[in-house]
């Protein structure tokens, strides 16, 4: 029985923990000398590279010293967040990755205290000591402090700490000294991390993380908690309710390098993937048929939002996309739930429209990104947060902790912003030249949050967020104030109209884009809509008039991302997405229509 150490790797979003994983494969010779390959070898969708963010857990082992060490990647943005608990529950260890100038942020805090609870032992890397103005010692404190309150116990507390460069590619002891590779944090974790456990008797396994395969369907992996899982035997899946199921296990694999590797057996303590068990949730319980034990369920984090998805109905569909109609609409989003687990999606009273409910903007605009990529085009309604009531029918609502780090000069403006929304100032520090601000604040009063806290501290603020709780609802939060300029009709604008309108407010669109009527074209400097003409063309006579030519200057065109169009757009609004572009629309293009069901978004 060859010895298996399993160990998570948790950290906040964009502190290195793709690149470390990286360095790691590196050291213990995967790839053959004359093999390429890139950088960020675990973000392997071209959207997580872009982003730089991880956003589903992977899996991956490196032998040293003939020890097989299994790394699960988690993801560190809170959207992500049902992720990492679940994955936590396959290691015995976790290595804590910290920014050597940042310090602990709040989702580490939040992945810390699930790992503390779990009895999990931690190591402690400081990375980007090479930075300038980096402060490992007093980060080393701040990570001390913060396991004590989080109730670590004196074993948890005795971490041992590694300081290193994962871009330079060095781990060692003492930060100042650096050493030639990362063998030092390999040898951390041998010493550390206890060997997985071996428990004899019938086996168990809990499905905690998915995978799939268009040739074999949906694959659950999972540890093995007890015994010996075998190819081909028949075993009992204890689901939700203790229903039981008779399955059959099809095909073991293991996680090797980069890869699975087929076996024909797994021992207890490794990671293994799963194939041929049908209708299986997260949480289930892989046993003997003969007495089926189940383990304690895990809880998957509830969704906090949801949008409507509707196919493209403008003018203009069909142009760019390849999948537009229904079929492919609904087939691509119940294909996501196959292995997005926060997700889920409901039908409504029509075909063509679906509810889908995500953990928040993030999760469900990486959605809309990926659709949009694959060559789908769709439409997408005003974000809506969920509410829930409690026994005695009071309405509950999403509440989030969030964390603002931004220069002096402007968290005046940021404390603001913040407090308009129902936003309560828990912490104000400084750290370093910046201030730490931390409020909590309902989920709907981060709808169109981030745009406006970057305009008012010039881009400089960096902002996270992370669920707290359900608690009682805030009261009404200010919209968006301005309405909206509408274009009348369809064709090509021109520089000459919008030149004559920029006293009215600020356009999303430029001279030869192409418009239809009802599209929403900028932003009226006032509160009401307005419908404006930007087609006509400056009249021309062959009579030259002196001094009435003036040159046309015209400010450029506000341009949105994707988040922040979901952000943007109104109730009697919806976000057409198609592969090539991003258009704000009103639900109903024709303005007497729109008049008519006027009513109906009063009320929403």
């Amino acid at each position: 029985m060859q010895s298996i150490r399993n160990i998570a790797i948790i950290a906040h979003v964009d502190h290195g923990k793709t690149t470390l994983v990286d360095k790691i494969i590196h050291a213990s010779k995967i790839f053959r000398e004359n093999q390429e390959f890139g950088d960020l070898i675990l973000d392997n969708n071209d959207l997580e590279r872009e982003r730089g963010i991880t956003i589903v857990s992977k899996n991956v082992s490196v032998r040293y010293k003939d020890v097989k060490i299994n790394i699960i990647d988690t993801p560190g943005h809170s959207d992500f967040g049902g992720e990492v608990e679940r994955v936590l529950k396959m290691a015995d260890g976790v290595c804590l990755l910290v920014d050597a100038f940042e310090g602990a942020m709040p989702q580490t805090r939040f992945v810390l205290s699930k790992a503390l609870q779990l009895g999990l032992k931690p190591i402690l890397v400081i990375n980007k000591v090479d930075k300038e103005n980096c402060r490992p010692e007093e980060v080393h404190e701040e990570v001390f402090d913060l396991m004590f309150n989080l109730g670590a116990t004196e074993e948890q507390l005795d971490f041992p700490t590694v300081y290193g460069s994962s871009k330079q590619g060095w781990m060692g002891p003492d930060w100042q000294n650096p050493t030639e590779d990362i063998t030092y944090l390999l040898d951390t974790i041998l010493e550390t991390i206890p060997p997985a456990p071996v428990v004899e008797g019938t086996p168990q396994m809990q499905i905690t993380s998915l995978d799939y395969s268009a040739f074999v369907g949906r694959i659950a992996i999972g540890r093995v908690v007890r015994g010996t899982l075998k190819e081909g035997a028949n075993m009992a899946l204890v689901k939700a309710g203790d229903v039981i199921k008779k399955v059959k296990i099809k095909e073991l694999q293991t996680f090797e390098g980069l890869g699975k590797q087929k076996v024909a057996d797994v021992q207890c303590g490794d990671i293994c993937a799963v194939t041929g068990l049908e209708d299986f949730e997260i949480g289930d319980t892989l046993t003997d048929a003969e007495n089926p034990e189940a383990l304690e369920r895990i809880a998957v984090d509830e969704p906090t939002m949801n949008m409507l998805f509707t196919i493209n109905n403008s003018p203009f569909f069909g142009k760019e996309g390849k999948f537009v109609t229904s079929r492919h609409l609904r087939d691509r989003l119940y294909k996501e739930i196959e292995k997005n687990l926060a997700l889920r999606v409901e039908n409504t009273d029509s075909e063509d429209r679906f509810l889908v409910y995500g953990r928040g903007i993030l999760h469900l605009s990486v959605l809309i990104e990926t659709m949009r990529r694959e060559g789908y085009e769709l439409q997408v309604g005003q974000p809506q947060v969920l509410y829930k009531f409690d026994d005695n029918g009071n309405r509950l609502e999403p509440v989030e902790t969030l964390v603002v780090d931004v220069p002096e000069e402007t968290a005046g403006k940021v404390i603001e912003l913040a407090t308009q929304r129902k936003g309560e100032l828990l912490i104000m520090e400084p750290k370093g030249d910046l201030q730490h601000l931390e409020f909590e604040i309902p989920s709907r009063g981060l709808i169109g949050l981030r745009s406006n806290v970057l305009t008012a501290t010039f881009g400089e603020a960096v902002m996270t967020h992370r669920f707290k709780s359900f608690e009682p609802y805030k009261g009404a939060i200010p919209e968006r104030i301005n309405g909206s300029l509408i274009s009348m009709t369809s064709g090509v604008a021109t520089a000459y109209s919008i030149d004559k309108l920029q006293d009215r407010g600020t356009f999303f669109i430029e001279p030869g884009d192409e418009v239809y009527t009802g599209q929403v074209i900028g932003e009226h400097n006032r509160q009401n809509d307005i419908v404006v003409n930007v087609q006509t063309a400056k009249q021309l006579t062959n009579m030259r008039a002196s001094g009435s030519d003036t040159n046309v200057r015209i400010a450029p065109k506000v341009s949105f991302s994707l988040e922040e169009s979901m952000e943007y757009i109104q109730k009697d609004e919806y976000l057409e997405v198609t592969p090539k572009s991003m258009r704000i629309r009103k639900i109903y293009l024709d303005e007497n229509e729109r008049k008519r069901n006027q009513h109906k978004f009063a009320m929403a």
